[in-house]
């Protein structure tokens, strides 16, 4: 039940409103009731709030919330598939321009979490109406990118427009629906995010082969559409099932994000350690498809590798999600970076074949990615108020996306050179695996200083 006492601006709430309000509801009905006005007398109110951290309709806005993330995070993650394919077609053979229509993609997600977190904490009562506007943009990008014949449209339609769906999606559509999820999972939320960040590796397990066959057979024209009316169909039914916990009256109450912790030493910690990840983070799942081409492997093979990363991503994520709630995060944090580059500067430099390509593939989408699934667990870390949780989500989320939209360009200087075999990282991948590897220690370093320094730096 929901107790509240007003008198005057004073507004007291009783224990069990705290605890099972503890995300950001009980900060929006304090805030609103405060705004509301003095009054001499005292009032009283009482409200059902459906379970939260489990639950019949806990885990259907979890479930809804994950198949969103797996269909509309599956494409981006497998354009190393079309990468490997426009390479392949003379309007787009030799362009080094290519990789941006993947960065861009999902690049402009990331760079616009902070803005849409923060937009949609402040109207909540409209985020349904978000939803709705963001979804059809992802729709139109796809069948727009189907009519390209230049790296140029290519960039704007499929990459930007498509990215668009998530600055009006992962801005209209993504960051509803994480809303959503927070109010539901509070003493779990490491879980719940690591299980919802999994789904797009789950997608991923099979898109690779989807879209590689489809491009084989179809062309990209064909295939851009097929996907589009894919999308129709799968997610279009899934948004009546997301239903926020904090009952409309309550929800219609606008409150300010508590920005405080971003004076906070360990938050810039955490923002360095997410961008050193993040400039790393996304070489492996563009290029491997190349890689796997240069040293004489198929398509199939190539569209495997991607496949078998995101299937370590699903566990990585899932099992580093459940961990964050019950060990201390920064050893997590250290350990999910130190053996991603541990992995690329062996199994992919020293690849010379399938086989140590597959072990890469596996054990970098297991802790590379399993690094993502903790950003909810770093907010709590960083500020316990409640008002805060999506904001420092979408700012780690946002300086991890710096490395994304900067890997195109990165990647034009990266390679260079003919391919050598029997040479590590086959002279043309060298500066390449070096730099992913290089970003990762650098991520578990600025996570290092935190005991390196601990009487500077304090919480």
């Amino acid at each position: 039940m929901v107790f509240w006492r007003r008198r005057g601006e004073e507004v007291v709430m009783e224990q069990v409103e705290l605890r099972h309000m503890a995300s950001d509801v009980a900060a929006a009905v304090v805030q609103g009731l405060r705004e509301e006005g003095s009054g001499g007398e005292m009032g009283v109110e009482s409200q059902q709030l459906e379970q939260a951290d489990g639950g019949v309709v806990a885990w259907r806005n979890l479930i809804a919330a994950f198949m969103f993330e797996a269909l509309l995070w599956g494409f981006p993650i497998s354009f190393g598939v079309f990468q490997a394919h426009y390479s392949k077609l003379p309007q787009f053979r030799g362009n080094p321009h290519v990789t941006l229509v993947g960065t861009m993609a999902s690049g402009i997600p990331y760079l616009g979490a902070p803005f849409m977190a923060a937009f949609v904490r402040r109207y909540q009562r409209y985020r349904y109406t978000i939803i709705w506007v963001g979804w059809p943009l992802c729709v139109l990008g796809l069948v727009a990118g189907s009519f390209a014949n230049s790296v140029g449209a290519l960039i704007v339609t499929q990459g930007v427009m498509y990215g668009s769906r998530n600055a009006a999606g992962f801005l209209i559509l993504y960051w509803p629906i994480l809303s959503v999820v927070n109010e539901w999972w509070i003493s779990r939320r490491g879980m719940a995010f690591g299980f919802i960040t999994s789904a797009a590796g789950a997608s991923g397990i099979a898109m690779p082969f989807i879209i590689e066959t489809l491009l084989a057979r179809y062309g990209y024209k064909t295939t851009l559409r097929a996907v589009a009316v894919a999308m129709v169909l799968l997610t279009g039914p899934l948004i009546p099932m997301i239903r926020g916990r904090l009952p409309p009256a309550q929800a219609s109450i606008a409150t300010r994000t508590d920005w405080s912790f971003i004076r906070k030493p360990l938050f810039i910690v955490y923002c360095t350690a997410n961008a050193a990840q993040g400039l790393g983070f996304f070489f492996p799942s563009l290029f491997l498809p190349s890689y796997a081409a240069s040293i004489g492997l198929g398509g199939k093979q190539g569209a495997l590798l991607l496949a078998l990363m995101n299937l370590g991503q699903v566990l990585g994520q899932w099992t580093f999600g459940i961990l964050s709630d019950r060990m201390s995060l920064n050893p997590l944090l250290v350990v999910s970076t130190s053996v991603a580059a541990i992995a690329a500067f062996t199994s992919w430099g020293l690849a010379q074949d399938l086989a140590p390509l597959v072990v890469f593939a596996l054990v970098f989408g297991f802790f590379a990615y399993g690094f993502c699934s903790m950003r909810a667990r770093m907010g709590t870390a960083v500020s316990e108020e409640p008002t805060a949780a999506l904001a420092t989500f979408g700012i780690f989320v946002c300086c991890q996306g710096l490395g994304n939209v900067l890997a195109g360009p990165i990647s034009v200087a990266l390679l260079h050179g003919v391919v050598k075999r029997d040479s590590y990282a086959i002279v043309r991948y060298r500066p390449m695996v070096v730099f992913t590897g290089a970003c990762m220690v650098l991520s578990a370093l600025s996570i290092g200083t935190w005991y390196i320094r601990p009487r500077r730096f304090a919480a």
